[in-house]
């Protein structure tokens, strides 16, 4: 036999060692697996098998020439590679193709040898057998009988490694994880609830101390309009404040006050009347009071469904007048202002008046004739029927909102077509002097007077006006809308909504509501009691 077959290739084996696994791919996480299949008939597996069997541990079928074994413990799977026989020149390209890859740019798949399953499953050729290709070493007929494969060899210690991390330790860490976003969860709840707490109790303050809430005063400049502020008696810098606000002429309530206090200013409010515009700010309103011309000297005002007895007293006060100079006036003979009638009440127009300076008492009260004059005449009221006309309006004005008036109207003049009695409150109040008393209700005593106005003793209208109508009551007087109502009852007098009904039972209905109403707003005005 030459030389070169007779003989085991020398090679390195450090150098084999090292390029067999630095061609090897990285290794996966899985666990070896043990190939049981059967070899298929005929194959090197097969008579390997067949002559372990025959041969306990394979060692007596082993060939003379033993392979030469590697120097180094790392890795066992190098023994496994049979380097003499007559298989030598197969042998010897598999281990070629291992230690040397055919190209770099090879993957690392490409420079393993095939798995036993592949390799030894294969048919053997004709008058091949045990002895006479396949070497059966320890080492190899041990890998061939376990059914393994050379990469399950280089993976065995993947299932040391995923059996070193038990599931416990996974599960702890999961429960810390889950503990620390408890924690973290009930630090920003903390937060965000006293965040919510802080801004509700504070809100307003911190709005306004970071410039997020609305302005106080209006900007300069978008002023307009004209409106009258009245200043009463002895009024100060708080009254003032809420007066212009209520007239529009501020934009909050203590604007204006708050603007006295932070410049420090000190001033005197004189009683009047005084002509401002809507949307002011504070330092003009200020300016606008302080101004002589803005201040109407000799003016006067009468209030919607006011009387004689509660307008004379500002009157007097606006105009700088005696009382009793106006009081003559008015007491005086109502002829001598072209009317027609027992006396003037219901005929002092509700409206403000300017009047020149030294204006007297009778031409303040011919004024205001005039005006309701105007009124009438404007509603196509007949001179004659002004009287009757005034009545039925200065009834609707006590009674009714302003968007009510026409039904109103229409309860009251259907029941005087049927000769019904009115049994209007107003009335009755108005004739037993506690109409200004502020409650709605009227008292037993001022139900049974017998005075001339009492609509529940007479039936038929009161024999004057009960108060000062304005142009919108005059008209529904004249106006009244249609429809068969002969009650109504206002079932909330925060709102003024007013039930109106045909029938007596459903007007009980609606009383039913406002006493509810009432017991459950005992501040709201419904009894003097």
């Amino acid at each position: 036999m030459p030389e070169r077959e007779s003989s085991s290739p020398q090679h390195d084996p450090d150098a084999r060692l090292g390029d067999l696994f630095e061609n090897l791919p990285d290794p996966s996480q899985q666990s070896p697996t043990v190939d049981n299949t059967p070899p298929a008939p005929g194959s090197r597996r097969a008579a390997r098998e067949a002559a372990a069997a025959q041969t306990p541990g394979g060692e007596g079928a082993a060939p003379a020439s033993e392979p030469q074994e590697l120097r180094s413990d790392a890795d066992s799977a190098t023994r496994a590679l049979p380097v003499t026989g007559p298989a030598q020149r197969s042998d010897a390209h598999v281990a070629d193709s291992v230690t040397r890859p055919r190209d770099e740019g090879s993957t690392a798949r490409r420079s393993v040898p095939a798995s036993d399953a592949e390799r030894d499953d294969a048919p053997v050729p004709a008058g091949a057998g045990v002895g006479a290709g396949v070497p059966a070493t320890g080492a190899a007929a041990g890998a061939a009988g376990s059914g393994g494969r050379l990469e399950d060899l280089f993976h065995a210690h993947t299932d040391e490694d995923s059996g070193s991390r038990p599931p416990k330790k996974k599960k702890k860490r999961r429960t810390g994880c889950l503990v620390a976003l408890i924690i973290v969860l009930a630090v920003i709840g903390g937060i965000v609830g006293t965040g919510i707490w802080a801004w509700n109790t504070y809100g307003d303050k911190i709005s306004d101390a970071l410039g997020w809430g609305e302005p106080a005063d209006w900007e300069p400049g978008i002023a307009s309009g004209e409106v009258l502020v009245t200043v009463q008696e002895g009024d100060t810098g708080s009254p003032v404040s809420t007066a212009l606000y209520e007239a529009g002429v501020t934009r909050t309530d203590e604007v204006f006050y708050d603007y006295l206090v932070k410049e420090n200013i000190a001033v005197t409010f004189y009683p009047g009347i005084y002509r401002l515009q809507e949307k002011m700010t504070a330092e003009a309103a200020l300016e606008a009071l302080q101004d002589p011309a803005n201040k109407l000297e000799n003016s006067a005002s009468v209030g919607e469904g006011a009387t004689i007895e509660s307008s004379l007293p500002g009157m007097a006060e606006s105009l700088g007048m005696p009382i009793e100079d106006l009081q003559a006036a008015v007491d005086a003979d109502p002829a001598t202002y072209g009317v027609t009638a027992q006396n003037l009440e219901g005929w002092l127009f509700p409206a403000v008046y300017t009047f020149d300076p030294g204006v007297t008492a009778t031409q303040v009260i011919q004024r205001m004739v005039d005006r309701t004059k105007e009124s009438l005449d404007a509603a196509g009221v007949p001179a004659e029927d002004a009287q009757r006309v005034l009545t039925i309006a200065s009834i609707i004005q006590r009674e009714g909102l302003t968007a009510d008036f026409p039904k109103v109207s229409r309860v009251i003049q259907n029941r005087l077509d049927i000769d019904m009695k009115l049994q209007m409150d107003s009335t009755a109040q108005y004739g037993y002097g506690s109409l200004h008393e502020g409650v709605v209700s009227s008292s037993a005593e001022a139900l049974e007077d017998p005075n001339d106005w009492n609509t529940y003793v007479h039936t038929g209208l009161p024999i004057t006006p009960i108060a000062s109508p304005s142009d919108a009551a005059i008209d529904a007087a004249m106006h009244p809308a249609d429809g068969p109502w002969l009650y109504f009852v206002t079932i909330n007098l925060a709102t003024g909504e007013t039930q109106f009904s045909v029938t007596y039972e459903e007007h009980l209905q609606g009383v039913e509501k406002w006493e509810k109403w009432c017991q459950e707003n005992p501040d709201g005005g419904c009894s003097a009691g």
